[in-house]
């Protein structure tokens, strides 16, 4: 036993009446412990040790060839009412879900090993972090949180004998069957229940499950934001240090903002970027009336294809040492792993994510699965910031928001005030882009990059933010826009992208410090295009200007989309949020 707690020991005590594990192992977070558990998982087969030089420390795992990503039509929200729920997550009752689950779980664990996972997101110690215990028949689980958490007996230090504030976290692989899996939230319960799955979204229950579903709604009762958003940092010449938040849907270049590398001309100047977190941040009002913000992770859950030394440096040199990869391929020439997009040399002897033997200078399939994972510890990112695990966490300048549109949005804009920003989030939007996920082209509204990860009803959602915005007062940080993916008319970018992006960064803070002027649009304040350095860049002013252009025709029919998005809420959705909706409409008319 590594606590006194009795919420802790009666709710264990109670998941091994339920599992009927042959053994019960407390998980300390020692190394001796990890050791002899990375050990035992090599010799049955469930990870592969790689090479010692090469990628000292590194594990390689494959799933289930069922169970390869997080499975969003299995994953219920089962709050007390469906109205809490709300229209856009999947509900059920949760003594309905449980007399489902409870029978699965009777006896799961017969003849395995349960392991406890106490664990904390957000630094030991800090008054913006929560802990969590898991309970899991899984190793490959205990040693994924131990990389994506701080996991331990200083957990249970952290939360004390007394306190009952803890998620709990049931997780049993079962028999993999993907038509019994389920990924369940109990909001007023404080728990998830995990079921007939071993990838790493659908059972490291501190990620999503806990740090964004359980977490955003605990944030709306106790006053708090859980917000799926990069944290990272600007340092100029003089040392001092600005922060942003951003919130971008899926495939939008969340991870290579969050690992930016500075252009040479910033770089040359002295200007640095730091990275706080690449996908989760918690956000509480300070002391001094300030918005702070903690990367509640401990490490990096990373999709591995695309991520090389061009796309991101920062992120390929962090899986260098005691990393896990998840359904990569193995390069048997040197034991070492590729993907898709590492480079261009695929290896010829090695075998695929599923294990089979496999060429990559002849095969037409791929190699690697394209959800395939790394994970990897924060304290290994070149550019990791040193304030990555400061308890208060750091202050933030802006909150930027962002999607992926061919002509409409522009490439940014800052909107006109706190509750328009709230606004502008609410209707974000990527455009598909791969035929695979039906038709290209087609609009998906993702508010705040929330849609799979709200845990409440989104329409209460944004009455939160809106509340949030009160409480900051003139304390809020400023709220932009970015799109990096205009195209022109052959369908191509125009702007470069990845570490050039931090030129709209650089004017977005000195919006956030008053230093730069602004534009008034139908949609926001838009950069003069001088104000934008274009210094090295093959971009010139008259391109800038048709990347900041506003088509009201566009935006015409884009409110009319907003318009049918925002019918889902009924009666929920805030009246503000309808009036800036009309506001724009009359601003477009004009």
């Amino acid at each position: 036993m590594l606590t006194n707690n009795k919420n802790v020991l009666k709710w264990v005590d109670e998941m091994v009446a339920l599992c009927k594990p042959a053994n019960v192992v407390w998980i300390d977070g020692s190394e001796e412990q990890l050791k002899a558990l990375r050990e035992e998982a090599v010799s049955t087969g469930e990870m592969e040790e790689l090479n010692s030089e090469k990628l000292p420390g590194c594990l390689l795992h494959r799933t289930d060839p069922t169970d390869v990503a997080r499975v969003e039509d299995r994953t219920f929200i089962c709050s007390n009412t469906k109205e809490n729920a709300g229209p856009t997550n999947n509900w059920k009752d949760p003594e309905e879900m449980w007399a489902i689950l409870e029978p699965m779980y009777d006896g799961v664990m017969d003849g395995k090993t349960m392991y406890v996972i106490p664990y904390s997101m957000g630094p030991i110690g800090s008054k913006m972090s929560k802990v969590g215990v898991e309970v899991t028949d899984s190793i490959y689980v205990v040693l994924n949180m131990d990389i994506m958490t701080r996991m331990g007996k200083d957990a249970f230090v952290h939360l004390g004998d007394t306190s009952n504030d803890f998620v709990r976290g049931l997780h049993a692989k079962a028999d993999l069957d993907p038509e019994k899996r389920y990924i369940c939230h109990f909001p007023e319960k404080n728990s998830i229940c995990s079921i007939n799955s071993g990838y790493g979204g659908n059972v490291l229950l501190g990620k999503k499950c806990f740090a964004l579903r359980i977490a955003s709604y605990q944030g709306k009762n106790e006053g708090w934001m859980a917000e799926h958003m990069l944290i990272l940092g600007i340092e100029n010449p003089q040392g001092e240090v600005k922060y942003i938040c951003a919130a971008f849907p899926s495939a939008c270049g969340k991870t290579n903002l969050a690992m930016l590398i500075p252009p040479e001309i910033y770089a040359k100047q002295g200007y640095k970027v730091w990275t706080v977190g690449d996908d989760i941040a918690w956000l509480r009002q300070g002391d001094d009336g300030r918005l702070w913000a903690i990367n509640p992770e401990n490490g990096f859950f990373g999709v591995a294809p695309g991520t090389n030394l061009k796309s991101n440096p920062n992120a390929l040199h962090t899986t260098e040492k005691d990393t896990i990869f998840t359904n990569v391929v193995h390069n048997l020439d040197n034991d070492t792993v590729w993907w898709e997009g590492l480079d261009k040399n695929p290896p010829k002897h090695a075998l695929d994510w599923k294990g089979n033997p496999w060429d990559g200078t002849t095969s037409t399939e791929k190699g690697a699965h394209p959800n395939s994972r790394f994970t990897a510890p924060a304290r290994n990112c070149p550019c990791i910031s040193k304030e990555f695990n400061n308890p208060q966490g750091v202050p933030i300048s802006a909150i930027v928001f962002g999607g992926r549109r061919a002509k409409t949005a522009p490439l940014v804009y800052q909107s006109f005030d706190w509750d328009h920003g709230v606004f502008v989030g609410s209707i974000m939007a990527s455009e598909t882009t791969a035929a695979a996920a039906g038709a290209v082209g087609v609009v998906r509204r993702d508010p705040m990059a929330m849609l799979p990860f709200c845990g409440y009803h989104m329409g209460d959602y944004f009455a939160h933010w809106l509340e949030m915005g009160k409480k900051l007062g003139d304390k809020a940080p400023k709220i932009f826009n970015v799109n990096w993916f205009r195209t022109d008319d052959e369908g191509h970018f125009i702007w470069p992208g990845f570490g050039d992006n931090m030129r709209v960064l650089m004017w977005i803070l000195d919006r956030c410090e008053g230093k730069a002027d602004a534009v008034e649009t139908a949609i926001g304040y838009e950069p003069k295009p001088e104000d934008i350095n274009l210094e090295g860049l093959n971009i010139d002013l008259d391109t800038l200007k048709d990347l900041l252009t506003v088509d009201p025709q566009l935006w015409k029919e884009d409110a009319d989309g907003i318009e049918a998005f925002y019918a889902k809420f009924g009666d929920k959705l805030p009246a503000k949020l309808r009036e800036e909706l009309n506001s724009l409409k009359d601003r477009l008319s004009k």
